[in-house]
């Protein structure tokens, strides 16, 4: 009889035993990131490690089917996580079992396994999904531009959703093989290198690998008829420009441009250090966008970048970012000044090298461009906002801070923190406040009010500010009643402003 009596706290403890892990510890993964720019983007509870895609995509109906295998392994405990996806799914696979899903919000697949998942576990996701990107709307605006005989995928800061399922942010790097079946004598374009192609039945498959990390806004897929250059540069590595065939007028002067490609990664590799992937090249869609995009290895541009013939000054706007963007990303949309400042910077340079103007030079006439009560001002490039993301200044403002710390620490240093910043954080993520420090450690000095000054203050430095900085050469130009000459290359790189008018509201 006496087995009865058991204490409260022993009847707890053995109800506790008896209760299985999953019910106790298991919760779903978050249904974002937590970059507080875009609450959506992401999603939590996992880390994606390689990308295999396996597509068809039909031009004259912009149907694309794919099935999507995702090697990943988790972060804690799993009852169900998400991933970013638009298109209409099918069928999802976890571990080889069938998973039950379901659709939410503007581009949320809710994942839930047949069983939980523990953490650290590694996991493989296949997912069957289908739909036409061009009738996809979030927001009111599509990343997928339908061309007269194809489809393209290049956005920022999302365009993965359109086409792939995927840990949409770039805090979760992965690799990719990227299989794209297409009809006989149109073409598929993606990042990295073309490792095969093959023709069966009047589809012909293009096996395109990109074997670095890689962000999922950076991935890219065009498809229609191209012409193709390929060339290797002085190492090896493999070039493939593609040139859509009815660019009509612009069709000059964007091979003029984008055929300069390995001589400016050959220049960029003296200032930035090494390469860091595994192939170059660039295309050129007919799409009718303005701007142009660093996707890894193999930029987009649109056509309307050489309207006024060629323009080398956006090519190394864009391979800049392969170091500055695509190897070390942003640890948060925040940080975007760690991209586009120094990718408008080496524009910069690259005039400084061509003898079109210094990039002091440049700086002064920027600085004198914008009085005190421009709104210019009042953007900080250190922290813009999502609605000023890609705002002019934080290139322009962006550059002039770079250029004032070039004043402060001098060549040496300056020129050993843009080689090795890059290196430090190769195929990783970081933030403004990470490249602080950086700078800090390497040139001994304190540079913490320069970049609150020129990234966070939001307001035009003062002229005492600005010549200490050496930003503006005379108390005139400071105080914005004289401006200085236009350099050479002033027509050229304002011309390739439009790179960052992506051509949506960026909510």
């Amino acid at each position: 009889m006496h087995r009865r009596l058991i204490v409260p706290s022993a009847l707890a403890a053995s109800l506790l035993l008896a209760i299985p892990a999953s019910a106790a510890d298991f919760a779903p993964g978050a249904p974002g990131i937590g970059d507080p720019y875009y609450p959506a983007s992401g999603n939590g509870g996992y880390d994606v490690s390689h990308y295999d895609l396996r597509l068809k995509y039909q031009p004259t109906t912009d149907l694309l089917e794919g099935t999507a295998t995702i090697l990943a392994t988790t972060k804690q405990n799993l009852s169900r996580f998400n991933l970013d996806l638009g298109l209409k799914v099918s069928e999802v696979l976890v571990n080889g079992r069938k998973a039950k899903f379901t659709a939410s919000g503007d581009h949320e697949l809710e994942v839930t396994p047949a069983s939980p998942l523990e953490k650290n576990r590694a996991i493989s996701v296949v997912v069957r999904y289908a739909g036409k990107p061009s009738e996809l709307k979030i927001g009111g605006w599509t990343a997928w531009h339908r061309t007269p005989d194809g489809g393209v995928a290049a956005q920022e800061p999302d365009s993965a959703v359109w086409w792939f399922p995927s840990n949409d942010h770039p805090l979760d790097k992965a690799t990719y093989d990227v299989s794209v079946s297409v009809p006989d004598g149109t073409q598929a374009i993606s990042n990295g290198v073309l490792q095969s192609q093959s023709s069966r039945l009047g589809w012909t498959r293009f096996n395109w690998r990109s074997n670095k990390p890689q962000a999922s806004y950076l991935a890219t897929l065009a498809v229609g008829k191209f012409d193709i250059t390929t060339d290797k540069t002085s190492k090896g590595l493999p070039v493939l420009n593609a040139y859509s065939r009815d660019l009509g007028d612009n069709a000059g002067a964007a091979r003029a441009s984008i055929e300069r490609t390995a001589e400016v990664a050959e220049w960029l590799e003296e200032v930035f250090g090494p390469y860091p992937f595994n192939a170059l090249g660039g295309y050129v869609p007919n799409v009718t966008s303005g701007y142009a995009l660093e996707t890894q290895t193999r930029p987009f541009y649109s056509p309307r970048q050489f309207s006024n013939g060629a323009n080398v000054s956006v090519v190394v706007h864009e391979l800049a970012h392969q170091w500055y963007g695509d190897s070390v990303s942003v640890d948060g949309w925040k940080d975007i000044w760690v991209n586009e400042g120094f990718a408008r910077y080496s524009q910069w340079l690259w005039s400084e090298k061509e003898g079109e103007g210094t990039a002091q030079e440049l700086a002064d006439y920027v600085y004198a461009q914008h009085p005190a009560d421009d709104a210019f001002w009042t953007v900080k490039p250190g922290d813009p906002g999502p609605d000023k993301q890609f705002d002019l200044a934080v290139y322009d403002r962006g550059a002039l801070a770079l250029q004032a710390l070039r004043n402060e620490i001098g060549d040496e240093d300056f020129f050993a923190i843009l080689k090795g910043w890059p290196a430090e954080h190769a195929y990783g993520n970081a933030k403004v406040s990470d490249f602080v420090k950086y700078a800090e450690r390497i040139s001994g000095k304190p540079l913490a009010g320069l970049f609150d000054t020129w990234l966070y203050q939001p307001s035009r430095p003062d002229a005492p500010a600005a010549a200490e900085s050496r930003i503006a050469r005379s108390q005139a130009s400071a105080s914005g009643t004289a401006t200085p000459a236009r350099p050479k290359s002033w027509q050229k790189i304002a011309a390739t402003n439009t790179i960052h008018d992506h051509g949506h509201d960026h909510h």
